[in-house]
């Protein structure tokens, strides 16, 4: 005898939100949070090799950070299925969480004075750019993130040469003009690679078409683009024409998203698609890292409370740099993040941003402890 399914269990199944975290998404933030970590206290070396290296975590982190973060709000406002009611009431959390970053941001800067760039601030300022952005379709998204990206990292260097906006930028306007063009953070980049996040989210993050098309896009735009800039000048050299810098940057910035997709594929690929076992060890190996990525704001400002107070002078400047500290930070962050995830669940500025912000009386639920590595 046929039976006819309960219509609203099925729409219940149906209608299921997606999930506010990927395991796979957080771990390639925690990667780039450790890039962070050796760009900020890594010290000098002799070698041009290591050197090389540790230059590459200047740049490609941050521009990785400001993709999962594209992912993320695409993740909290409906993943494949975007949210069709209280779209205000999100953007309205979206807003107060933003406006509480760029204080902390600015609080940190005034009162710490760590010798490092800050991306909460900026990171603030973005989230606001990406409100009225929040819900456009996934093609669209993605398409206008990457003609942006192409274009925006250009502007941005050509604008380092303009003497009305260095004159701007030394005036009332200064910090404006720091968010959103000069700075080492300026949201006209961040905001295009947090487009490209979000549409693919909407497309579903950790399908596998859709993982394998972002990984084979990552690495062709990086195999094409990142040899590119050998060819063109440095950004130290004054006697190179401006088109020159603008093309340069464009061509790095697309480059570095471009190896932060694949690292996002991979990431995704290992703790989600791959076979059990491969997924158990990875997950159990990776589970530091994934902690550290799922409460990156804890983390991210622990570390500057941590580097500010290492703070010397050396031969009559101040510097914080050193292996033992490059070292404590990366293990002592995912020792921090995996104990506090495994017993406490959400990261503690998390807890406080999410009521802050009113998300947690309007949909939040707290972290299930029985899965400490499993998206939820």
């Amino acid at each position: 005898m046929s039976t006819t399914p309960d219509v609203p269990a099925v729409r219940d199944r149906v209608r299921a939100p997606a999930p506010a975290r990927v395991d796979g998404i957080d771990a390639a933030r925690g990667l780039a949070l450790i890039g962070m970590f050796v760009a900020h206290v890594a010290p000098a070396v002799s070698s041009p090799q290591v050197a090389e290296l540790i230059a590459m975590a200047d740049e490609r982190p941050r521009l990785l950070f400001a993709l999962t973060a594209g992912f993320g709000l695409g993740f909290i406002s409906g993943g494949t299925r975007p949210i069709a009611e209280r779209r205000g009431v999100l953007r309205r959390q979206i807003t107060v969480r933003a406006l509480i970053l760029i204080a902390l941001g600015l609080l940190i800067a005034a009162t710490l004075h760590p010798l490092v760039y800050i991306i909460l601030d900026v990171y603030g300022v973005a989230f606001l750019i990406m409100l009225p952005l929040l819900f456009l379709p996934a093609r669209v998204a993605l398409v206008l993130g990457g003609v942006l990206l192409a274009i925006a990292p250009g502007l941005a260097a050509a604008a380092q040469y303009d003497p009305q906006v260095v004159a701007a930028g030394d005036g009332e306007v200064g910090l404006l003009v720091d968010w959103v063009l000069t700075g080492a953070y300026p949201v006209i980049v961040w905001v295009p690679v947090m487009l490209i996040g979000l549409g693919l989210a909407r497309l579903g993050a950790a399908r596998p078409r859709v993982v394998a098309s972002y990984a084979l896009a990552g690495a062709l735009v990086a195999v094409v683009m990142l040899p590119l800039t050998r060819l063109l000048p440095d950004e130290g050299d004054a006697t190179a024409p401006v088109f020159a810098h603008a093309v340069s940057a464009s061509a790095l910035a697309l480059g570095n998203v471009g190896v932060g997709l694949v690292i996002v594929a991979g990431m995704v690929t290992l703790t989600a698609l791959a076979v059990p076992g491969v997924r158990r060890v990875a997950g159990a190996v990776l589970s530091p890292v994934t902690a550290m990525g799922a409460m990156p704001l804890s983390i991210y400002t622990l570390h500057l409370i941590v580097i500010s107070a290492a703070k010397r002078v050396e031969d009559g400047y101040f510097t914080d740099d050193s292996w033992a500290l490059t070292i404590g930070l990366v293990v002592g962050s995912m020792v921090f993040a995996w104990c506090w995830r495994r017993w406490l669940g959400r990261g503690p500025l998390e807890r406080l941003l999410r009521a802050a912000s009113g998300r947690s009386r309007e949909n939040g639920s707290p972290a299930r402890k029985d899965l400490p590595c499993a998206s939820r």
